[in-house]
């Protein structure tokens, strides 16, 4: 009983002595053997399924699914061919997003000076949002897109994004940090990760509010063979007044308040793991100087458009807006 509430997935696994599944007991099991006078200190084995459906370690989440679907399951049970417990599939998990191996850095340690009195005992990052910190819905923002190890990059009142997020475990990831004696720039914060990622390294402003689809960010830096990807946002920016467009004096048109589009920084980039090398240690670094060195050297930067809703909250106006409060 203290194993089922331990692992909090409604099911156990009775093995013998070779580590072989020869059972599964439920809180079902276990309350009808109580209400049938079943005694606390007798033998599990009795009571456990002997009868249960388990699926081999190499079957693929679709056939699982399609499995569990069938027979109405919860939980299924992992075993390799010679009948050895391997591990367990729970629906919750089999239907959600799949993990990722990247890791992704989340850059919190800013004031956010431009935020006046709202930053003086709040950092920027923890600023709340509908009735949530903005670096929390980033965080959950990064499980739900199957990302689990997360580091946080902290300078400014830091003790209050350590106390709120501790080591991950309450929001579904690992969370760990890397703590700037001074501030570092968007950029300066990777020298202190303590070893290079095998995976494509996601990194992104601890102030942004968006839905950005990062799975698919992810995957279209894979598909373009990059260097680094920076996510781009279409910014419109209306002009209030009629433009002239002039060829040596001569007025050769005139668009009355016309509305200019640009592709802007997003603040989400993707880097290939050897562009760490390339960020100087313990030192005020923009990751578009990063960017800047690879077009220089002519290598690939991928642009990924960011469609979903995005806001960089820098300053009154745009927390005013992510709130949804009138200017």
């Amino acid at each position: 009983m203290q194993a089922l509430d331990k692992s909090g997935v409604e099911i156990v696994m009775v093995v013998d002595e070779l580590g072989l599944l020869i059972g599964t007991v439920t809180d079902g099991d276990i309350r009808r053997a109580i209400l049938g006078g079943a005694a606390l200190d007798q033998l599990v084995e009795r009571f456990a399924q002997h009868n249960f459906t388990a699926v081999d370690v190499g079957l693929g989440r679709a056939e699982v699914i399609e499995l569990m679907q069938a027979r109405r399951l919860s939980q299924i049970p992992i075993v390799d061919r010679s009948g050895r417990l391997c591990g367990l599939h729970v629906l919750h998990d089999v239907l959600g997003t799949a993990i990722r191996p990247n890791t992704a850095v989340v850059m919190a340690g800013g004031k956010g000076t431009r935020l006046g009195s709202l930053t003086a005992h709040t950092p920027k990052p923890m600023l709340r949002v509908a009735g949530r910190p903005i670096l929390e819905r980033i965080v959950l923002h990064l499980v739900g897109h199957g990302l689990k190890e997360i580091f946080l990059a902290v300078n400014y009142l830091s003790h209050l994004v350590e106390e709120h997020f501790g080591n991950g475990e309450r929001f579904g990831c690992r969370i760990r940090y890397l703590k700037e004696d001074r501030p570092l720039g968007t950029g300066g914060a990777l020298s202190l990760l303590p070893e290079a990622p095998r995976s494509p390294l996601l990194v992104m402003n601890g102030d942004l509010v968006t839905q950005a689809n990062l799975g698919a960010m992810l995957d279209a830096h894979v598909a373009s063979s990059a260097m680094a990807t920076v996510g781009l946002r279409r910014y419109f920016h209306h002009v209030p007044f009629g433009c002239a467009e002039l060829d040596n004096g001569r007025v050769l048109s005139i668009q009355e308040k016309p509305t200019l589009t640009r592709l802007v920084n997003a603040g989400i980039y993707v880097l290939d793991p050897s562009m760490l090398a390339r960020v100087p240690a313990n030192t005020d670094f923009g990751l578009p100087s990063l960017l800047e060195g690879c077009l220089s050297q002519n290598e690939i930067v991928h642009g990924f458009e960011i469609e979903e809703d995005w806001i960089d909250v820098g300053q009154r106006d745009q927390l005013k807006q992510a709130r949804g409060e009138e200017s």
